[in-house]
């Protein structure tokens, strides 16, 4: 980032609303870059891809709204994962679905709350540099990537998972795409299989701010110390494929495949429709939601 402070573009046309919410980003300590239409967004969003950790778009606006600059960013390799929060007072389910299926991180509805926005804000951001982090740290495997042809790994916490994930991307020219599904379906792997947790513990956990810390309690305990999942992948006539297995009792996967109206507001589980949707070009649950096979044609334009 070109400064400490974490920098989040605010697109709105409503002055009240970008005043409103540079208030509250500041008061928190980020550093705020406004501007009230799609056209402009997208000028600072090409000129510096590189220089926001996070995106608060306002759905209806002059010029390009919305909409029109989440796919801009989502088709650019330099800004497809920085995290856009939509924002709109139209709070249609359709609409909110199209949104996230468009590959936004949240959807905020007029008038929001200050702390659920800045919770939203805070996890997003942690996700983005996450993700950042760790391409950095593989980014000189690509060429020794692209020679594997089939391997297997073994994980047992979220932080091997994320580093597996965003190795085994190098392989594909999407790689950034890639990485954000894998990473959901072997985090998934970790707390939801092997940990046990619930869909609502999660919930919990997550509005509590003690997410990590549970998920690294419960790796502790005596039943979970030599519990592993695997992920085996085999490259093959134009084709990668990962299959994930973990030792957990299994979910109805079938709820996640898509991303639920009953959810859209819920602080997580939408990572599974998205990976469906943007990472990969077939998915499939097997043996009770306890393996996930995927597979990515090489070259394709997803």
């Amino acid at each position: 980032m070109s400064s400490e402070k974490e920098v989040v573009l605010i697109v709105d046309d409503e002055p009240l609303n970008l005043e409103i919410l540079t208030e509250h980003l500041e008061e928190a300590g980020y550093e705020v870059v406004q501007t009230e239409d799609g056209v402009k967004a997208w000028a600072q969003l090409e000129a510096d891809p590189h220089r926001f950790s996070a995106v608060l778009l306002d759905r209806m606006m002059p010029n390009m709204d919305g909409m029109g600059v989440l796919a801009l960013m989502k088709s650019n390799p330099a800004l497809d994962i920085l995290p856009v929060i939509l924002q709109t007072a139209r709070a249609a389910k359709n609409e909110i679905l199209e949104g996230l299926e468009a590959g936004a991180y949240y959807y905020l509805t007029k008038p929001f709350d200050k702390a659920t926005m800045l919770a939203i804000v805070k996890t997003a951001i942690t996700d983005f540099n996450s993700h950042v982090g760790l391409q950095l740290e593989v980014s000189q495997a690509l060429q020794t990537m692209s020679l594997l042809t089939e391997g297997e790994f073994s994980f047992r916490t979220l932080d091997e998972g994320r580093l597996i994930a965003n190795y085994l991307a190098k392989i594909d020219p999407s790689a950034s795409k890639v990485v954000i599904g894998l990473s959901e379906l072997l985090i998934n792997a970790v707390e939801h299989g092997n940990l046990g947790i619930t869909y609502q513990e999660k919930t919990d956990f997550v509005n509590e701010g003690i997410w990590k810390s549970e998920v690294e309690r419960r790796l502790a305990l005596p039943e979970n110390i030599e519990k592993y999942a695997t992920l085996r992948f085999e490259s093959k006539d134009d084709e990668l494929s990962f299959l994930i297995k973990d030792q957990g009792d299994g979910f109805d996967w079938k709820n996640y495949l898509e991303i639920s109206p009953d959810r859209i507001f819920d602080n997580h589980g939408r990572g599974i429709a998205m990976a469906r949707v943007q990472s990969f070009d077939y998915l499939e649950y097997r043996d009770g939601g306890r393996e996930v096979l995927t597979k990515i044609k090489l070259n394709a334009d997803r």
